[in-house]
């Protein structure tokens, strides 16, 4: 199969599978994004509500990012340089959000891609034309090789039963344990409008009881409108309060935020709670997964780290290697070492 017309099919539009995704395409690979997601993001994604006449943007998942490596360093200030990404203080020092939303960076490199969203994957199966995709809403295929770039426990579903592949040929049965050990944990947040500033003078604030984080959004660059605020509960919190009631939670967070911070809190004019079952992964200690003999690969922050530049590296990690691997089989006839 000549090198650009061999499919490449990537499950997940966040940082991870679009960072993958755009190294591949970069070096002439056909590729196609599916995500169940009504937009890019994934846990960079940002929400937009009328209040009033107003349109508010809340980054509702990673608030901010930071950048180390000196590969994601030079990606951020090409980004900085074109206005998608802005320094935020607030949040301590090299902090950086998008612009006007925390899922501009994502949503950039996903305007060069084929990507198509509310998208479900529910499985993968294999025949002798290759790779297809079982779901809703997508192109099974074929495809030579697929990319799951997806939270832990979300991959390990998909590894786990594959049709037309036998288990011993899957993955490493030890490394497919340590995958299915790892887990991620879940986060309450809580998304408030009010029409006139609160009473607190910081932009931010961290916290290690039931609050661990606040934001006032609108403080954020780029963006503008009333005083918009992100309240995260902590892990054992939200696990504790799992399944509950939405308008609950955002009473009960609304409630222990004022307490927390020592801060009256009025009625807001728009309050809003969202659950994320996966929203601080686990570290597998590796960059990613690559089976050069199946053609499938897995990518995420929680191969790393939980963050949005372990995202990035993970996703461009596995996308050199499945580049290097296509390149030399195509050229010797064996896998690059």
């Amino acid at each position: 199969m000549e090198f650009a017309t061999a499919r490449i099919a990537v499950i997940g539009a966040g940082m991870a599978g679009a960072a993958c995704a755009t190294a591949l395409q970069a070096v002439g690979r056909s590729v196609s994004l599916f995500d169940k997601g009504r937009g890019p993001g994934g846990r960079m994604s940002a929400r937009s509500v009328t209040v009033g006449e107003d349109i508010v943007r809340f980054d509702h998942g990673a608030q901010y990012f930071t950048a180390r490596n000196s590969g994601f360093r030079a990606q951020v200030a090409a980004w900085h340089a074109r206005g998608i990404v802005a320094p935020w203080p607030a949040a301590g020092a090299g902090a950086w959000v998008g612009t006007p939303a925390m899922n501009r960076p994502v949503a950039t490199l996903c305007t060069a891609l084929d990507v198509t969203f509310q998208a479900h994957v529910s499985g993968l199966r294999r025949d002798p034309s290759g790779w297809r995709l079982n779901g809703e809403g997508v192109d099974s295929g074929p495809y030579a090789q697929v990319v799951i770039a997806a939270p832990a426990e979300q991959a390990a579903g998909l590894l786990a039963d594959i049709d037309g592949v036998s288990d011993q040929c899957l993955v490493d049965p030890a490394l497919f344990e340590r995958i299915q050990a790892t887990r991620s944990e879940p986060c309450w947040t809580v998304m408030a409008v009010w029409e006139s500033p609160l009473a607190f003078s910081l932009d931010t604030y961290r916290g290690a009881g039931d609050i661990i984080w606040a934001a006032r959004n609108s403080a954020k660059p780029g963006r503008s409108g009333p005083e918009a605020w992100v309240i995260q509960a902590s892990p054992v919190w939200s696990r504790a309060h799992r399944g509950a009631d939405p308008a609950e939670v955002c009473a009960d967070v609304l409630r222990l935020f004022a307490e927390t911070c020592r801060v009256p809190v009025p009625t807001p004019a728009f309050v809003q709670a969202h659950s994320w079952l996966y929203a601080r992964s686990g570290s597998l200690g590796q960059a990613c997964i690559w089976d050069a003999g199946l053609g499938l690969g897995v990518c995420g922050d929680w191969l790393i780290g939980p963050r949005v530049e372990a995202a990035w590296l993970s996703g461009t990690s596995l996308a050199a290697e499945m580049n290097g691997v296509y390149v030399n089989t195509a050229s010797t006839g064996r896998r690059a070492e």
